[in-house]
């Protein structure tokens, strides 16, 4: 490994060379800090066009929900009438859960009655295996 070739510099060069080192130095920093100043203004200008179109997004539709909830509302009074004016309603309920407990009833009397049925008779004989296990 030897030694480079280079030539030694004048006192002049290197005058020179750390003159425009010095001088490009903070213009290369400033021309740096400026760029990510404006990405990130750019990023957060996007951003905040983002949050606002989904903010108007969801004031629209909780505007729509209101409305519906307000025509709901408005619609209930009618209909609460309507549902206290007819009388046969509580003969037809009655109906129906009666029915309703006379099926549940037959239907457990039936199961009952099935289950009684389908048991088999204990055998009068000695089982033919012994019962208590061999230790």
């Amino acid at each position: 490994m030897g030694r480079r070739s280079e030539p030694k510099l004048t006192s002049r060069e290197r005058l020179n060379r750390g003159l425009h080192y010095t001088a490009v130095g903070p213009v290369d920093i400033t021309r740096g800090v400026v760029g990510i100043t404006a990405l990130s203004a750019e990023s957060a200008a996007g951003t905040i066009k983002r949050r606002a179109r989904e903010a108007r997004a969801a004031r629209h539709d909780v505007a729509a929900e209101l409305e519906a909830v307000k025509q709901v509302i408005a619609e209930l009074p009618p209909k609460l009438q309507q549902a206290r004016k007819a009388p046969h309603r509580r003969r037809r309920r009655l109906l129906v859960f009666g029915f309703l407990g006379l099926a549940t009833a037959g239907g457990a009397v039936a199961f009952v009655i099935a289950r009684r049925s389908s048991t088999p008779e204990p055998s009068a004989l000695p089982p033919s295996v012994d019962v208590a296990p061999k230790i």
